[in-house]
């Protein structure tokens, strides 16, 4: 048995350690773009900020692969893929015959159209190390940088600078930061705190044209810069299946075992679409622990055990210069915000479940139990509900509750 794996990433790591648990003798190949090992994208920030370094963002050790009997070709595309000779074509030359393909293909930087974007000298993204890397040997203490787009990516570009740079200005065409996770209130809080830690907001604005430093934006008003990050958001890598004839919408089409609609074809990771675990219904989660359940689920059904990941839910959590926030599932449904001396607490209940929740500052501590209510899908009549509003603790959970869901004391 072949198996190969197009992208080298946390969701091909995770499908590696599965096919291993049950194929030792089979071969894998990886197919990996970048020149890196697998290693985990959020600490990018941290690399500019100096709090880590190449070698501690790997995900696995160098031995790994040789452990595991795989070959990684590092720096190599694959082009295209022949499902009826099972073949997937490496930088439009040699080929590579595949028992079993899981498509692990990730995501790529939304650049949107913007006038005068190529008198620009340094503009940059921020999703790769190799764009990272790039950035950081332009970073000067003089350099005004501008980033479009404050979303995760632009918001943690921004915290990974912001002591190295002169200033950094942050644009958005939304009226808030994050707004695709976080409420008005909860944004309101991260805004500020950003701001007194030397942020520039432009929010409710675009960049309507740029020369070779400045930005004009919507509103009238220019702003000079030296650097440009655009972190506008990222699009699924669907090119390669779609021209093989899968199913794909924003991203590959697959079912809770990571199938394809072709019996030998998985996919997995950002670039995958699975039902979620709260609607049923298929979306694009890119999120680091979805990418390796959702792989580690395919791999087991590569190898011919039978395995579903139903447990796939939105989630964000993340520090910006030392605030904490954590979002889990979907904003709908009956609305709890708990007051908080300092923080935000919101939590969304459904049909006696807690269906999701935004946790801002001390709020975000012991942000687990609600996580494991919301994918454990526990009834809330069985519980002390006003006492877990307040306080998360395992003692507001029914005694057989505690041991069968959350594995807490008897």
């Amino acid at each position: 048995m072949h198996y190969v794996m197009i992208g080298n990433s946390i969701a091909s790591t995770a499908c590696i350690e599965a096919i291993r648990s049950i194929d030792r003798k089979g071969s894998i190949t990886v197919i990996g773009e970048e020149d890196h090992p697998c290693y985990s994208r959020p600490l990018i920030s941290y690399l500019l900020q100096g709090k880590t370094d190449e070698n501690r963002m790997k995900y696995r050790t160098a031995a790994f692969y040789e452990e595991n009997k795989v070959t990684v070709l590092q720096g190599t595309r694959a082009t295209s893929i022949d499902r009826e000779g099972k073949t997937v074509c490496l930088d439009g030359k040699t080929t590579l015959s595949y028992d079993k393909l899981l498509l692990a293909t990730g995501s790529s930087p939304f650049v949107p159209p913007i006038k005068g974007l190529g008198e620009v000298k340094n503009w940059f993204t921020f999703l790769t190390l190799d764009e990272a890397k790039r950035l950081q040997t332009h970073l000067k203490k003089e350099s005004r940088v501008l980033i479009l787009g404050a979303g995760l990516i632009g918001l943690k570009c921004a915290e990974g600078i912001l002591d190295k740079v002169q200033s950094v200005s942050v644009v958005d065409l939304a009226p808030r930061v994050l707004m695709s996770v976080l409420d008005e209130a909860s944004s309101i809080q991260v805004r500020d705190h950003l701001q007194e830690q030397g942020l520039r907001f432009y929010l409710g604005d675009s960049i309507q044209e740029c020369t070779a430093n400045e930005a004009l934006l919507q509103s009238g008003i220019v702003i000079g810069f030296d650097l440009l990050v655009i972190a506008v958001g990222v699009r699924p890598n669907i090119q390669l299946a779609s021209e093989a004839g899968l199913a794909v919408n924003r991203g590959i089409l697959v079912d809770q075992g990571g199938r394809t609609g072709d019996p030998d074809i998985f996919a997995a990771g950002d670039c995958s679409e699975g039902p979620e675990m709260i609607s049923g219904q298929r979306a694009v989660l890119a999120l680091l622990p979805n990418a390796y359940l959702q792989g580690e689920t395919a791999g087991k059904n590569m190898a011919g055990d039978e395995a579903g990941f139903d447990k796939a839910v939105a989630m964000n959590a993340l520090s910006l210069m030392g605030l904490h926030l954590i979002t889990v599932g979907r904003y709908e449904g009956e609305s709890h915000v708990i007051p908080c001396k300092d923080g935000y607490k919101r939590l969304f209940v459904k049909d006696n479940h807690l269906v999701g929740c935004i946790l801002v500052g001390e709020a975000s501590k012991r942000a687990g139990i609600y996580t494991a209510m919301i994918r454990n899908k526990v009834e809330l009549d069985s519980l002390d509900f006003d006492l877990i509003c307040e306080e998360p603790l395992l003692m507001a959970f029914a005694k057989n509750v505690r041991q069968q869901q959350l594995g807490g004391p008897v």
